[in-house]
């Protein structure tokens, strides 16, 4: 048995879930989300707790049933409570800056990049223009985001410059010399 597959979902206070056949929709403070699932995949809700159940135990079906719980649960949280990645900015003249809602972001080119938020996501920059936060309810948006908003300028190995999440650790090489 699946050991995510089978812990139960609690639903917290002012998050509903309304199922239609292979479709699930969860509305809550923050916003409303739906994801259509395998239809193999049963969700079940009583009490205020969702559960998937597995029609049986082949290959697929338990990888459906962790990835089926899994995204029913990112779902909830991210219409209830939101999620956010933080981004860090390193670099002498490195800076990022809103314009309106639209993310500018210097970065050592010939010009600023851009980036405009798609529905339900916020950027927000801090900390001097040196933090970026990205924040929506919808986790898959909000990591892609984050990717794309690094892949302008990663950080590089030698002095450390670039776009990097809040918790990465960016291995230091030495250069040519020897010299740290």
């Amino acid at each position: 048995m699946s050991r995510i597959g089978k812990a139960p979902i609690e639903l917290p206070k002012g998050v509903t879930v309304d199922i239609k056949e292979t479709a699930v929709t969860v509305k809550g403070p923050k916003g409303t989300l739906s994801q259509s699932f395998h239809p193999d995949m049963n969700v079940e809700i009583d009490n205020g707790v969702l559960t998937v159940v597995r029609p049986s135990d082949s290959r697929e079906h338990r990888s459906l049933h962790g990835l089926t719980r899994a995204l029913l649960n990112n779902m909830v949280v991210g219409v209830s409570d939101g999620f956010k990645k933080i981004l860090q900015v390193e670099g002498v003249g490195y800076r990022a800056a809103m314009n309106g809602t639209t993310l500018e972001l210097n970065v050592g080119y010939s010009h600023p990049v851009y980036f405009e938020p798609p529905e339900d996501v916020a950027f927000a920059v801090e900390n001097r223009n040196k933090t970026i936060i990205v924040s929506g309810i919808d986790k898959q948006v909000v990591g892609e985001l984050s990717a794309q908003i690094r892949k302008t300028r990663p950080p590089e190995p030698y002095k450390g410059k670039g776009i990097r999440y809040d918790n990465e650790f960016v291995r230091r090489k030495a250069g040519k010399t020897g010299k740290v």
